[in-house]
């Protein structure tokens, strides 16, 4: 009973307001085993100029919106948090890298493509938490529908 009090109460909160739902990676983690989706993890960093541009446009396109929020699990991850993370049976933790700046250990498992990290990522996971999908540039709202659209194929 209290498992179809959630599902109910997530897919009400996730889809009534028409805000986008972030999570955190142990967030998701829990709720794969209730219903299991796609995540789709955006990393970025507060000084990516394209991240933010992204976040101010792509991000809140209503359709975007309601699409992530139905059919995907959406992780807002800024790749210098400091804070452990635990997800999918490991803990990842930031790796400084000289005075104040550095690099979060996941950020890098999830983002790093032909051996460098360039901001904004997309990472897509399946279902079993495996990378289906790596792009590294920003997506306007146009270019973004496209690449959902392909995810549901």
């Amino acid at each position: 009973m209290k498992k179809l009090f959630l599902i109910i109460f997530l897919a009400f909160t996730s889809t009534g307001f028409c805000q986008l739902k972030s999570r955190s990676f142990e967030e998701v983690d829990s709720l794969q085993h209730l219903q299991k989706k796609k995540i789709i993890v955006f990393i970025h960093t507060n000084w990516c100029q394209f991240c933010q541009r992204m976040k101010q446009t792509t991000f809140k396109n209503q359709e975007i919106i309601e699409k992530l929020n139905a059919d995907f699990y959406f992780i807002d991850f800024n790749a210098e948090e400091k804070r452990d993370i635990a997800f999918n049976n490991q803990t990842f933790k930031y790796k400084p890298s000289g005075n104040n700046v550095g690099v979060h250990e996941l950020a890098l498992q999830l983002g790093t493509m032909n051996n460098q990290i360039v901001y904004p990522v997309l990472c897509v996971l399946n279902e079993k938490r495996e990378i289906i999908l790596q792009y590294n540039n920003y997506l306007n709202p146009k270019d973004f529908k496209v690449v959902l659209e392909k995810l549901e194929e």
